[in-house]
């Protein structure tokens, strides 16, 4: 398996912007398939961003247009840059990788995104 390590966390207040980072530890960052997913108090963990080793990106509905994820691969990091920050943004964030149709499939410990006045 992948260890993941994400930071950038904190809080912000509504309409600020924070800058999440999951460094991986595995020689074959370039074939994982990143994802960065997020789980409110009392909800299910859900997918908010994806990145794919052909460079496609997917987005949930209610991030389109203020997240942007990015990975760089000679430093096995991938980005969730989020902006315009709404209190429904705070949860969890959670970096993921895996390889569709394999058992690889790691998650990192989390970080804590608070949007709040």
């Amino acid at each position: 398996q992948v260890q993941l390590v994400e930071s950038g966390g904190g809080s912000v207040q509504p309409g600020g912007s924070l800058r999440l980072s999951c460094v991986a530890s595995t020689s074959i960052f370039s074939v994982l398939t990143m994802g960065w997913y997020r789980q409110a108090p009392g909800k299910q963990r859900e997918l908010v961003a994806r990145s794919t080793p052909d460079g496609s990106t997917d987005y949930t509905d209610s991030v389109k247009g203020r997240f942007t994820i990015s990975r760089d691969n000679a430093k096995n990091t991938v980005y969730l840059q989020m902006n315009s920050l709404k209190p429904e943004d705070t949860a969890v964030y959670y970096c993921n990788a895996q390889i569709l149709t394999t058992t690889i499939n790691s998650w990192g410990q989390g970080t804590q995104v608070t949007v709040s006045s």
